[in-house]
């Protein structure tokens, strides 16, 4: 079993910075991906980025050249990088795991928030 804990979320004015963590603890060599989504208010939760064991990551199109999800193997945390935010970026962001074998991503954090301000 994996646990998995975010933090770093906060009010932003628009065009600031945030950088959130994801620390994992647990069963964690299992893992196969990070990923970090989000859930604006009334809409459904959404990918945002992975990462994959091999670095390999993904990013949703709308966040492409604004977000980037580096990591720190040494503290077992991800992070998602985000710069030039948009009010639209406001939203719950929550990280989660894809285990080696399967294709559901799982043991999510508790998610933290994210409000950008215009």
């Amino acid at each position: 079993q994996v646990q998995l804990a975010e933090s770093g979320g906060g009010l932003v004015q628009a065009g600031g910075s945030l950088r959130l963590s994801c620390a994992a603890s647990g069963s964690i060599s299992n893992i196969f991906a990070v990923g970090w989504f989000r859930q604006a208010p009334g809409k459904k939760r959404d990918a945002v980025a992975t990462i994959r064991s091999d670095e390999r990551t993904s990013y949703d199109d709308p966040v492409k050249g604004r977000f980037t999800i580096p990591r720190d193997n040494a503290k077992n945390t991800v992070y998602l990088q985000m710069d030039s935010l948009r009010p639209e970026h406001t939203a719950v962001y929550y990280c989660a795991v894809q285990s080696a074998g399967r294709t559901a991503f799982g043991s999510w954090g508790q998610g933290t928030q994210v409000t950008v301000s215009s």
